[in-house]
């Protein structure tokens, strides 16, 4: 199987995790920044890093944008320069693009122009602190659609020993248990009279309300 190659282009504190948790799993990472220092800080974790001024379209022409898998752009507080960039990204060719945003008004005109993907690290961050203070319960939440989402849960503490057909979580509670984490082994789809466990950690899917309604 080929190894997928993503563009980094951006190298402050999200674009540095950002390529270097891409390389860490294995994933071939070009990473290009304007600044110097970045660039010798990240090169020897990532398979290539190149200085240049990413807002120069014959300099990212000569990068071959369109051999990438993806590109993630995380340009900091310079917003003219992050929509060019993604303009310039977008007109090479790159079949998918990520893209940092600094405010709403940013995210809507980085979607008009064709982004791919637009996040929010900072305010992401701080919503998940903000849960795991409310609801330590809760480990990590993903929003499917404004209806449905994922959540990994701490298995009820009155859920031990009991089985996903005892309990019946469907029918009482709505969502559907997707897998189980058991010692860092995932089991898709658990079967369904397999008892659970106490440090189980769960996968749970369902409607927005139905899954809120699980946190301790």
């Amino acid at each position: 199987m080929k190894t997928k190659q993503y563009l980094v282009v951006g190298l402050g504190r999200f674009g540095t995790s950002v390529a270097m948790s891409l390389a860490e799993q294995g994933m071939e990472v070009l990473a290009v920044d304007s600044n110097k220092e970045h660039i010798d800080d990240i090169a020897p974790f990532v398979t290539e890093a190149v200085q240049m001024d990413v807002t120069d379209e014959e300099a990212l022409a000569s990068l071959d944008v369109p051999s990438f898998d993806g590109a993630i752009v995380s340009i900091g507080t310079d917003t003219r320069a992050s929509i060019l960039v993604c303009v310039l990204l977008k007109e090479l060719g790159v079949p998918y693009l990520v893209a940092k945003a600094n405010d709403d008004l940013h995210a809507k005109v980085l979607t008009k122009i064709g982004v791919d993907r637009v996040v929010f690290p900072e305010r992401d961050m701080g919503a998940r602190l903000a849960r795991s203070i409310v609801s330590p319960s809760v480990l990590e939440l993903m929003s499917l659609s404004d209806d449905y989402q994922i959540m990994e849960l701490l298995l009820p503490e009155s859920w031990e020993g009991k089985s996903l057909k005892t309990l019946d979580v469907r029918r009482k509670y709505g969502v559907n248990i997707i897998a189980v984490n058991r010692n860092d082994l995932f089991m898709v789809s658990p079967a369904p009279d397999m008892p659970l466990e106490k440090d189980d950690t769960l996968l749970v899917l369902g409607k927005t309300h139905d899954v809120e309604s699980l946190k301790g």
